[in-house]
């Protein structure tokens, strides 16, 4: 009786030290992170002896045909099959990252530029926040970031531990963003508890700062051009959203130079109110032979006397006023919506996004040898959309004998190949290039910033710039605020009815099934 009673003690206890080796192994090995030979070991010690508890308790009883015994084995069995599941999910998990950003507007998801940008990175970069308290949302971006690039690094300091750093960086205050990369240094932003870290800002800091040439954007002035300031009208968004993508804008006046510098990447021209001087026509033209590009704005109603240099280019403006009647917002018919934009660079990434063009002209092309014209902005086909030719009916209707059905080409984008011979030709450039729009408004101080309008502008200036470095996409989302304003009336209301009204509704309904029950 003795010898049995201690042959099932030491039976307990195999099997309890068994159970206990596996378990300290798994906890070792997932602490640490490392599988080495001492986590393995403990799992393989205590493996074979659960084994060998199994066949001395199979030899000295009949436990293992016990329906009992059965039953607690399937239960061991489907325990340890679902535990294996687990952690196959688990390691599957830490092996391949995937998130899904369910928000409207995609607010954690980085901008394809944001993503090309950090992806393209060569050199390590990185991200200094000197500050003591760190920011949820603002650590999620960061860690967005790092995610498409280890090259990528952020480090929260607090500058009062660690003065000589925050002395090196010239911090002045708490919250200040700064961006490093080899020797360079940039400040991004000052963050605090009403403004987070921007991606539009990190975004462009960090293009700047890996890419420090400047593209040169000249805008030719002396016919009644856009103005360059903040008036009403004017371009000053337009060109604060240019230089944060590091390039340089210039005012140009052809009557006082003898033609386009050779600096300039690229030549626009907004919506001159008077023909251009032929002298003037001349001077552009021998800038794109050379290889220079064209950023043209016109708005119906006007002639820059281009006709001759756009015929060209296989290139024809069209006075009529491109009409929208689908009525789908707001904005009248005079304003034309776009969700269509053909496949080419400058709109890859718009999808079906909306760009809104108020008193646009339709542009027409015809196929010209050396000339690739390809169509960026389209309207809705007819009977949305058509060329009116009578601007002074108010009662639009369809005229099919002067109107021109839809879908109308707003803007479109073309590239001729230099010739073999060309004018003080370029050194690099081996093409030139030319985006024209029929419209100037949606480029200008407030309508900049709505839609995909800015991004229809800046696009056309990058790709235009020939510099492949520079990105091609939507600018980085910020975060709406989406924030419901309450009455203190609304508010007591919503908090009684959650606190009284949703609980005896709860209560009543109970009460009702247990009478019915009865």
């Amino acid at each position: 009786m003795k010898s049995i009673t201690k042959h099932k003690t030491w039976n307990y206890l195999l099997f309890w030290l068994g159970q206990s080796l596996v378990v300290a192994g798994l906890i070792t090995g997932l602490v640490t992170d490392q599988w080495g030979v001492i986590p393995l070991a403990l799992i393989i010690s205590g493996i074979l002896i659960i084994g060998f508890w199994l066949v001395g308790k199979s030899r000295t009883s009949s436990w293992w045909r016990r329906r009992s015994t059965q039953a607690s084995t399937n239960a061991v069995v489907a325990t340890i099959a679902v535990l294996a599941i687990l952690g196959l999910i688990n390691f599957l998990a830490t092996r391949y990252y995937f998130r899904a950003d369910l928000t409207e507007t995609q607010l954690f998801t980085l901008a394809p530029e944001s993503k090309q940008l950090v992806r393209n990175l060569q050199q390590p970069v990185k991200v200094w926040v000197f500050d003591v308290a760190q920011n949820s949302q603002d650590r999620e971006l960061l860690d967005n970031y790092r995610q498409q690039n280890p090259q990528f690094q952020f480090e929260y300091v607090d500058p009062q531990t660690r003065f000589a750093l925050a002395e090196k960086f010239g911090v002045k205050d708490y919250g200040e963003v700064y961006l490093e990369s080899g020797n360079k240094r940039q400040l991004v932003q000052k963050v605090n508890v009403s403004d987070r870290l921007s991606e539009v800002k990190l975004t462009n800091s960090l293009q700047q700062i890996v890419n420090p040439t400047s593209a040169k954007v000249y805008f030719l002035q002396g016919h009644g051009e856009r103005p360059l300031d903040a008036t009403e009208g004017g371009m000053s968004q337009a060109i604060e959203a240019l230089g944060n993508k590091n390039y340089t804008t210039t005012p140009l006046n052809l009557t006082e130079k003898s033609g386009v510098p050779s600096d300039a990447n690229v030549l626009v021209i907004a919506d001159p109110k008077r023909g251009l001087l032929d002298t003037e026509v001349a001077a552009v033209r021998n800038y794109l032979n050379r290889g220079g590009n064209l950023l043209l704005m016109l708005d119906p109603g006007t002639d820059p006397k281009l006709d001759s240099l756009l015929s060209e280019w296989g290139v024809k403006l069209d006075n009529r006023l491109a009409v929208d009647v689908s009525g789908s917002v707001a904005l009248g018919p005079a304003v034309p919506i776009v969700t269509d934009y053909g496949q080419h660079p400058i709109t890859q990434d718009f999808g079906n996004g909306i760009s809104f063009y108020r008193l646009a002209r339709p542009i027409y092309t015809t196929p010209v040898p050396g000339v690739e014209a390809t169509p960026i902005l389209l309207t809705k086909a007819y009977p949305n959309t058509w060329a009116e030719s009578d601007l002074q009916n108010e009662n639009l209707q369809f005229d099919k004998e002067s109107d021109r059905q839809g879908p109308l080409t707003l803007g479109v984008a073309l590239k001729r190949k230099l010739p073999a011979v060309s004018p003080t030709p370029s050194p690099t450039a081996t093409e030139s290039r030319m985006v024209i729009i029929g419209d100037s408004d949606f480029a200008t101080n407030g309508s900049f910033l709505q839609q995909l309008n800015g991004d229809v502008f800046l696009n056309s200036v990058s790709w235009a710039t020939q510099q492949n470095q520079q990105t091609l996409s939507i600018r980085p989302k910020e975060s709406k605020n989406r924030r419901i304003n309450l009455t203190n009336l609304q508010a007591s209301v919503i908090g009684l009815s959650s606190l009284l009204v949703l609980p005896l509704i709860g209560f009543a309904a109970a009460f009702v099934l247990w009478w019915l029950r009865r």
